[in-house]
């Protein structure tokens, strides 16, 4: 697709999605929402520019191949379920650092849930990307 008006949209569109992505992936752990939302519409927003673009143009711009974004999602999931074997509770169970009050964000929770919820993030990503580039190109197939 060859459109000015959906090229300058997408300018404008991706930052602000990117934005909203990692809002929805911070307020997820304790509010709907959470890491695979998040990733949805992150994978959407490169989705946009490849549909304004187009993927040749797209695919050299990423910075982290999709399949690696997989696996460092899948291991920092595993990996946050394992801090609680280490403290002796059961896989997955949620520990938590002491809360903050920052000025801009409010109550700032940090824990395994919130760690679980960047891995599933990155995953879904990766996933997202590599179904869409393998559907949209040649090269992509697998």
């Amino acid at each position: 697709m060859n459109s000015i008006i959906l090229k300058v949209a997408t300018r404008y569109l991706v930052p602000l999605l990117l934005v909203l992505s990692l809002v929805v992936l911070y307020r997820g752990h304790n509010l709907p929402g959470g890491g695979f939302i998040g990733g949805l519409i992150a994978g959407a927003s490169v989705m946009l520019m490849a549909l304004a673009y187009g993927w040749n143009d797209v695919v050299p711009r990423l910075r982290v191949d999709p399949l690696r974004l997989m696996v460092i999602g899948l291991a920092l999931a595993i990996f946050s379920g394992m801090i609680g074997l280490f403290d002796g509770h059961p896989f997955l169970t949620g520990e938590w650092l002491p809360t903050y009050y920052l000025p801009l964000l409010g109550k700032l929770k940090l824990g395994t849930p919130l760690l679980f919820d960047v891995g599933v993030y990155l995953t879904v990503i990766g996933f997202t990307l590599k179904c869409a580039i393998a559907l949209g190109t040649e090269e992509g197939a697998c």
